[in-house]
């Protein structure tokens, strides 16, 4: 005998419960998530698959292979990179802290591992090969912001501790182990975020300047004892030549001028190197003109006022110093790869996050825009009792109270 039909409307009884809990994360996520700063995300991935589709024909000409082969695969990068960076950006801010502080912990010992049996591509050790290509470098970049904020967010507990001092001995560790590779431009990645937190955390401009200091000692350092460091830097500050890479670039950039030669009627990027990754943004500047360049780069920068803007009421100081390191990860690496397109930087190997091919370097940069994500969640009807990052920048006017929020960052 049936079971009589149920009125319209009316749900069964019997419902099983995980769709419905299912369901009711995913709106609460749809409430809290920055919509805005998702649309800017995905809205880069989109123009990147469009730009890996003009160089495709490039670099599959460089590696004797099939020349939609590169856009095949990052078809499938991806779709597996917004996976992976929408189910990271459901997660909690203290499983958003214990996931970075565990990355960076487990990329420190790939690190270590990677001078003794990583394998060697165009004269830098930088990879470790299980099956696949792994570069630990770019999964340590979010690890390493999410662990740096959580040691700076310690002095709201004790202001007597050095975070300062651990926080710079984590970077050294990490600019030595970079270093050996040879790896330079991601060490200037690295300093770059550990110098934002650093002056985040409300330390002297004394100090700073002598931060400043430091810096440029170590950059004559790496000049001084580094040979790759110093062919790079001899060869930009020495004027290029038309077989450099950067001059390459840079002349591949120009070709199209306001408006682009057209999808796939470029060829300056037939001979451009690694044009489907570290000189992405030239094919773009050829095929899709300056302008285009313009309006990526103005992407960039609208996700990192995004992500401040969000950052500007907070009170919690872990997920304010968490979210301008991941802001800093992103922006910083878009940075140095056009400004070295523009040849306005020595070659540094670093691909254009969200727009560059690439495998698991697509899925760190996908990662660490979902911890953003994540860290950046709000719920649009708490209020919010502290000035956040405005506060924080206009320097410390009192203690913290164990009472306070701010002091379960």
């Amino acid at each position: 005998m049936t079971a009589p039909p149920l009125a319209s409307g009316v749900e069964p009884r019997s419902a099983p419960p995980v769709p419905r809990a299912l369901r009711e994360a995913v709106r609460i996520w749809w409430r809290e998530i920055d919509k805005v700063l998702l649309f800017l995300i995905v809205l880069l991935m989109a123009l990147g698959m469009v730009a890996v589709l003009a160089a495709s024909p490039a670099g599959g000409k460089q590696y004797a292979v099939s020349e939609f082969a590169f856009f095949q695969r990052h078809i499938v990068f991806q779709l597996l990179g917004l996976g992976l960076m929408l189910a990271v950006s459901f997660v909690s801010r203290p499983d958003a802290r214990r996931l970075g502080i565990l990355l960076a912990a487990v990329m420190l010992f790939l690190l270590l591992l990677v001078p003794l049996i990583g394998a060697e591509k165009n004269g830098a050790r930088r990879w470790l090969d299980f099956g696949i290509s792994l570069q630990p470098s770019e999964f340590l970049k979010p690890g390493f912001a999410i662990l740096l904020a959580w040691m700076l967010s310690w002095r709201l507990r004790d202001t007597s501790l050095p975070v300062v001092g651990y926080a710079t001995l984590t970077m050294a560790l990490v600019a030595a182990l970079l270093m050996m590779q040879p790896n330079l431009g991601a060490t200037i990645l690295f300093a770059g975020v550990w110098f934002v937190l650093v002056l985040l955390s409300g330390i002297s401009p004394a100090r700073i300047g002598a931060l400043i200091a430091g810096g440029l000692g170590a950059l004559t350092a790496a000049y001084l004892f580094y040979d790759n460091a110093r062919y790079r830097i001899d060869s930009f500050f020495g004027g290029g030549t038309a077989f450099d890479q950067v001059d390459l670039a840079q002349r591949t950039l120009l070709a199209g001028g306001w408006t682009g030669s057209g999808l796939w009627l470029g060829t300056r990027k037939m001979n451009l190197p690694e044009a489907h990754t570290d000189y992405i943004f030239s094919v773009i500047g050829e095929e899709f003109g300056l302008v285009t360049c313009a309006i990526i780069l103005a992407l960039y920068l609208a996700i990192i006022v995004r992500a401040l803007i969000r950052l500007v009421g907070e009170e919690d100081l872990f997920a304010l110093l968490a979210g301008a390191g991941l802001a800093t990860v992103i922006g910083g690496q878009a940075f140095i790869n056009m400004a070295v397109n523009l040849q306005l930087f020595p070659s540094k190997g670093m691909t254009l996050p969200l727009i560059s091919y690439g495998g698991s370097s697509t899925l760190a940069v996908c990662l660490t825009c979902g911890l953003l994500l994540a860290i950046t969640r709000r719920n649009p009807f708490l209020g919010r009792d502290r000035g956040g990052l405005s506060e924080l920048l206009a320097g410390p006017k009192t203690t913290l109270q164990p009472g306070e929020r701010g002091h379960r960052a």
